[in-house]
């Protein structure tokens, strides 16, 4: 523990050199952090997608370098230090535990999230989806939108109920596409109405959309990669093939 203590005092210091003799961190607001924090955030989802523990690491680092900026900054507004950031999240876990620091039981970690959508709407928002911010990508809003609301119990009983769904709004969907008079407008709101079908039924078997989709990203980058290679290697312009002709280099790389 003192290692990490030292460590991380180690971190604070260079923060304060950096914020107190570089050009450009002197600069730096809440405000032109912000960008690149974001990007940061989604360069340590890519390490974790290709589970790699160096990448990982360094990626951490980088974004741990951007909360003790932003904590940095606050001190010299004098709204909040590093201090204050760890006190309320300590705060907040201790509150939000109440089946580790209190008397709550619960049997799995489902009641544990269930539990923590409700404290938050005691203590936080006073609208069940008020917490979910604005500016989260779509799959991931909704579904935090989802969860909250299966904090309040508005939820589906059954799975097999949300397949249903899944098939009614599909039913939509392909009437729009097939009616005569086609409006992108009405396309586009049954498509998402699907969409948001299938994030929720996914829920029902614990999987995170999000990273499913992800992970079909990376294998169709692969294989497509692999496929061009091929095409390539046999001196053939990819842009010049028919389907028919690059779908049996596709499914070669299976």
């Amino acid at each position: 523990m003192d290692d990490k203590l030292s460590a991380f005092s180690k971190l604070l210091e260079v923060m304060n050199t950096l914020r107190a003799e570089c050009p450009w961190d002197k600069k730096q607001t809440f405000e032109s952090l912000r960008p690149h924090t974001i990007e940061e955030a989604y360069e340590l989802s890519g390490a974790v997608m290709n589970a790699s523990p160096d990448r990982i690491k360094e990626e951490l680092g980088d974004l741990l370098l951007h909360i003790v900026f932003y904590a940095r900054i606050g001190e010299e507004k004098g709204d909040f230090d590093i201090k204050d950031v760890c006190d309320s999240l300590v705060e907040k876990l201790i509150t939000r535990h109440p089946h580790v620091y209190g008397q709550i039981v619960v049997k799995d970690d489902h009641e544990v999230k269930d539990n923590w959508e409700k404290i938050k709407l005691e203590n936080g928002s006073k609208t069940t989806l008020g917490g979910v911010p604005e500016s989260l990508p779509s799959m991931i809003k909704a579904i935090r939108i989802q969860e909250k609301a299966k904090g309040v119990g508005f939820d589906w009983d059954h799975r097999e109920q949300v397949w249903e769904k899944i098939q009614e709004e599909m039913s939509e969907f392909h009437a729009e596409i097939s009616a005569n008079n086609i409006e992108k407008e009405k396309i586009e709101d049954e498509f998402g109405d699907v969409l948001f079908s299938l994030i929720n039924y996914a829920r029902f078997f614990d999987i995170n959309p999000d990273t499913a989709l992800e992970k079909t990203n990376l294998k169709f980058i692969k294989r497509f990669n692999k496929m061009e290679a091929q095409i390539r290697s046999e001196g053939k312009v990819f842009r010049e093939m028919t389907l028919d002709e690059m779908e049996d280099y596709w499914q070669r790389t299976k």
